[in-house]
């Protein structure tokens, strides 16, 4: 049976009508297949809903207990994201995944109040790693910050471990996304001794000839694309137009998916994005993905996304939620659990080998562990580097550490900052 796709308003009603269906784990998919970034999003929402209907077809559920995962559309309205919040928190919602920064920063709030736990895997805010002062919000198993000192890692390697005199421009989302890493690239240039160089692009993005223009005539040695939807295909032409060198150009993981790549043709070929999980389909997962939802005709889309970078990420996604509601499982007793056993379950995640082979997901992405103070993870990241013959992804490098010597201590002022400002009590840590 394929997830329903409701409206905000639908879901108010369908929720005040009926009653709350007995022993279902209550998974709103807070999603947008419409808008200026519906083809991204569908590619998300398609892989989260097909892992959650792979689990009731094959398994019955998690722990017995069926999953119910409807999709609320948002068309990427942060405001829409609120209404779809407000309309779901209360059928027993366990977990919010909104899929954007601008909402995740109006949820945050609202989570704690609530006590629902949110997943901003790879956005939103980045100091809500520091689960002291964020109770119920968590970023695993990697932020931007963590993106961003992945990258310059990589350049180091690339450049004989030295930066010192290069130029890196960040081409950015002028938004509270894009302006995510703007701290960390200064923290980092001091250090390393590049100067950085900020160019915003106003959303969506499709104007962008004076950015590109300037690095034409500053000439810059690399630039970071910190983009979303029509903003990073643009930016790919524009930088094929000026005759940028592809493999100087390194995306965020919401700047690497194959919708990005493809509209340029061969001049897209050598672009560069770092990623914090794998790429392709030869995991096993996906052979029981095509059997038990593809070919069973239970698919959330087409099918034809199976195994795009962004169908993947809403897979590896929600096989981590999984897993977290495994922990929370055993560690209640209960298996059809609370949104706080699922919070309790999130924090106390342990993600292995042996854990995702079981998944079908061996070496998809790193290991990590979550705790009470630490609600990010490692932020592992590799490079992913795009083949236009082939029209293909691959890892070029392992998975780098990123310098949380560096990162850490702006993740503690940062969120020193918000608990001050909101008058949050820190300290259940310790």
């Amino acid at each position: 049976m394929k997830f329903k796709k409701l409206t905000a308003i639908a879901v108010s009603a369908l929720v005040a009508a009926s009653p709350l269906m007995a022993n279902e784990l209550e998974f709103p998919s807070i999603s947008y297949r419409t808008g200026p970034f519906g083809a991204n999003g569908a590619e998300v929402a398609d892989g989260f809903s097909d892992y959650m209907t792979l689990l009731n077809e094959r398994d019955g559920g998690i722990g017995g207990v069926r999953i119910n995962a409807e999709e609320c559309e948002t068309g990427f309205n942060a405001e829409k994201t609120v209404e779809c919040y407000e309309a779901t928190k209360d059928s027993g919602a366990l977990v919010y995944t909104p899929l954007s920064t601008a909402a995740t920063y109006q949820l945050i709030p609202r989570v704690t109040a609530d006590q629902i736990p949110l997943l901003s895997m790879g956005y939103g805010r980045t100091s809500v790693s520091n689960g002291d002062v964020f109770p119920y919000v968590f970023n695993f198993p990697a932020n931007y910050w963590t993106g961003a000192s992945v990258i310059v890692n990589h350049l180091l390697d690339i450049n004989g471990g030295s930066l010192e005199g290069k130029t890196i421009a960040l081409a950015f989302h002028n938004s509270a996304f894009g302006k995510e890493p703007i701290r960390t690239l200064e923290a980092l240039g001091e250090i390393y001794g590049f100067d950085l160089t900020l160019l915003p692009i106003d959303s969506p993005g499709q104007e962008q000839k004076s950015q590109w223009l300037q690095v034409r005539r500053e000439k810059p040695d690399y630039v970071l694309l910190w983009g979303w939807g029509v903003m990073n295909q643009v930016a790919i032409q524009e930088a094929a137009n000026i005759r940028f060198p592809m493999e100087n150009l390194i995306g965020v993981w919401w700047s690497g998916s194959d919708n990005d790549v493809i509209p340029a043709g061969d001049a897209s070929n050598g672009y560069k994005a770092v990623t914090f999980h794998n790429v392709g389909t030869d995991f096993p997962v996906f052979d029981d993905i095509q059997q038990y939802v593809v070919d069973a005709g239970l698919a959330a889309g087409t099918g034809e996304n199976v195994g795009t970078i962004l169908y993947n990420r809403g897979l590896y996604q929600a096989a981590i939620l999984a897993e977290a509601v495994k922990v929370a499982q055993a560690r209640s007793g209960v298996a059809d659990i609370t949104a706080e056993m699922m919070r309790d379950g999130m924090e106390n995640l342990v993600i292995n080998d042996e854990i995702m082979e079981a998944v079908g997901l061996k070496g998809f992405g790193p290991n990590f562990t979550v705790s009470c103070a630490d609600h990010g993870g490692p932020g592992l990241g590799a490079i992913q580097q795009w083949d236009a013959a082939s029209q293909s992804w691959s890892l070029i490098t392992d998975f780098i550490e990123p310098d949380m010597e560096v990162i850490q201590p702006l993740i503690d002022a940062d969120s020193a900052a918000y608990a001050a400002e909101n008058g949050i009590e820190t300290g259940r840590c310790n």
